[in-house]
């Protein structure tokens, strides 16, 4: 079978797009995809949704942080980035989802956007509400660990 001729290709774009979420958060790529899939698909329908085409191709998650690649067919960047919007929630855990960018190929989104900055977690002892609690930090930002789960907080807080 031919390729076919470059002027008749589908031409992408790529949003690359940062998730936050806690630390003992964790679900897979194809979670992530469904729910984009979803979300895309109650946003703007079924044949808008397939015509949009929204594939995660690189996706990195661990200890709460994480970022990705959606692919995205080009005049559809609108409804995919509005589609990532509406993804509250994976597999039960809360997420926040920003897109950091658009790029016309994966290699300048991965330079521009995705800096693949280290997760690196410190634990420390912090006093919260009057106790003792364990603290995972993350430069200024605090996940707080309480008994119900993870609570967020800043520098501020413990001043």
């Amino acid at each position: 079978m031919k390729h076919l001729p470059k002027h008749m290709r589908p031409r992408w774009r790529y949003l690359a797009v940062g998730l936050e979420t806690w630390p003992d958060a964790d679900f897979s790529r194809g979670e992530f995809q469904r729910e984009l899939w979803f979300a895309a698909q109650n946003l703007v329908g079924d044949a808008g949704s397939a015509d949009a085409d929204l594939t995660v191709l690189d996706f990195q998650f661990a200890n709460g942080r994480g970022e990705t690649i959606v692919r995205v067919r080009r005049g559809h960047v609108r409804e995919a980035r509005a589609a990532v919007a509406c993804i509250d929630e994976i597999s039960g855990d809360p997420v926040g989802l920003r897109v950091r960018g658009v790029s016309g190929t994966v290699r300048a989104c991965e330079e521009r956007y995705l800096g693949r900055r280290a997760g690196a977690f410190e634990e420390r002892n912090v006093v919260f509400g009057d106790a003792d609690r364990t603290a995972l930090t993350r430069g200024r930002v605090f996940d707080v660990r309480l008994p119900s789960g993870f609570l967020g907080a800043t520098q501020l807080d413990f001043e």
